[in-house]
């Protein structure tokens, strides 16, 4: 292999520069090595290509863009392209209300997704094709008629108004919903009804429109999906198939009959078609394992709740009824408590009252045994009798009953009562008036005891 000097200059130093003070060393370089290089590459190839075929630059250029556009046409052709039908070749241009636009253009797996440039696309391959001019140069005696049907297809198609309505009435975009039976299949639900609502999706005037999901999808998902179905908002009219009203002006009332035939026709047919659809979601719906799944769910929800009510009211009626017994177990107790209560008072009530009656009987005693309060040897008169004991009530009335039982006690047998004490009685007396006029009880001389008899 030949090879290759290259002198490459190296760069120029600066001014004033010194190897003695400015050169500073890093490292060391390595050695050298032979490698042996091979041309390679597109550029190496286009080069080989020209030397191989004796091309010069400009020719190879043109013959590769010739090959390029051939190659892109190719594509196109397996991209947008499809068999076509003999008897779809022979229609008859003036039957294109009856004609498959798509199916004309080689579109038929696109149909509504089409987009504008595979439609255009499409026109160019089928004009290339069956170009009346160029059937002619090819020998070919075939009238124009198929031609004239692309030319229909590509303009209604082009036209956004004409082609929702042709779209609007495109039955070979539908998608026919599953048997009962074959959408009861292992995981055959959600395979076979998705495409059916993608297909009914395209006549959504919302864009959004909302997906089958799959056996775990939330409930949530489920009831939106179903909510919208239920409440589809559609764009779909059937203007395509509207009876051809006659342009002429002579006759104008032929021509009102038609239009308002046409209306009513429309109308019938819009509805239907909801009627229509309504089914097809009441047969999801019918089919829809989730939909069972959550309605199980829901009903055992609602017997637990049940069963948490009853079971909180027969606590709540139990804990009423205990609280009912408690409250009348304690007004029981409470009733029993106060008539011990009342029993015990009452006969405290008869025991102090006994003790008083006793210690009265025990006051007057000590007074008439006391000979009235008048020294031995003189005899009391009966003013006197009355008078004394006339002070002895009134002084009983103004104590209370510990008053009257300590009182009883001091004039009692072996203290201040003894019989003949008469001093040690009258000593008592005057000491408790005495206390009940310093208390209050008893004013002065309101009481008093005389020793001189009347």
């Amino acid at each position: 292999m030949a090879s290759a000097q290259v002198s490459l200059p190296l760069p120029v130093l600066p001014e004033g520069w010194s190897a003695e003070k400015d050169f500073k060393p890093f490292s060391t370089l390595s050695s050298a090595t032979q490698r042996n290089l091979e041309p390679v590459g597109p550029h190496f190839l286009a080069h080989a290509r020209r030397k191989r075929h004796h091309r010069t630059f400009s020719e190879d250029e043109r013959i590769q863009a010739q090959e390029n556009v051939k190659k892109v046409e190719d594509d196109d052709a397996g991209d947008i392209s499809e068999p076509e039908d003999q008897l779809m070749l022979q229609r008859d241009a003036k039957d294109w209300k009856g004609q498959d636009h798509y199916a004309v253009l080689g579109l038929s797996k696109y149909r509504y997704r089409a987009t504008e440039a595979q439609i255009k696309r499409a026109h160019r391959k089928k004009v290339l094709r069956h170009h009346p001019d160029k059937k002619a140069a090819a020998g070919s005696s075939e009238d124009d008629s198929f031609f004239k049907c692309i030319q229909k297809a590509t303009e209604i198609l082009l036209d956004p108004v004409k082609r929702r309505q042709y779209d609007s009435v495109d039955e070979a975009a539908d998608v026919e919903p599953p048997s009962k039976k074959a959408a009861q299949k292992q995981g055959a639900f959600f395979k076979l009804w998705s495409p059916v609502f993608e297909s009914e999706g395209r006549f959504s005037k919302i864009p959004q429109v909302p997906k089958l999901g799959n056996d775990k999808s939330a409930k949530k998902d489920v009831e939106e999906f179903y909510n919208f179905w239920y409440n589809f908002d559609s764009w779909r009219s059937f203007e395509y198939q509207d009876e051809d009203v006659p342009d002429d002006n002579e006759n104008r009332d032929q021509k009102r009959h038609v239009e308002r035939k046409n209306n009513n026709a429309r109308k019938k047919k819009k509805t239907e078609d909801t009627a229509r659809l309504r089914h097809l979601v009441d047969e999801c719906l019918a089919g829809d394992e989730r939909i069972k799944r959550f309605r199980k769910e829901e009903r055992a929800g609602k017997d637990r709740k049940r069963v948490e009510r009853e079971a909180a009211e027969r606590q709540a009626a139990e804990d009423a009824l205990k609280a009912k017994e408690e409250v009348e177990k304690q007004r029981l107790e409470k009733e029993v408590s106060e008539k011990a209560e009342k029993a015990e008072g009452k006969k405290a009530k008869e025991a102090a009252k006994n003790a008083a009656k006793k210690n009265k009987r025990v006051l007057k005693s000590s007074v008439k045994d006391a000979n009235y309060l008048l020294p031995a040897g003189e005899t009391p008169g009966g003013k006197r009798m009355d008078d004394t004991l006339a002070d002895v009530d009134l002084l009983v009335s103004r104590m209370d009953n510990e008053d009257l039982a300590a009182l009883a006690k001091k004039l009692g047998p072996g203290v201040a009562g003894e019989p003949g004490n008469v001093d040690g009685v009258v000593a008592v007396w005057k000491a408790e008036v005495e206390r009940l006029i310093q208390t209050g009880k008893v004013k002065e001389g309101e009481v008093s005891f005389s020793r001189t008899s009347p």
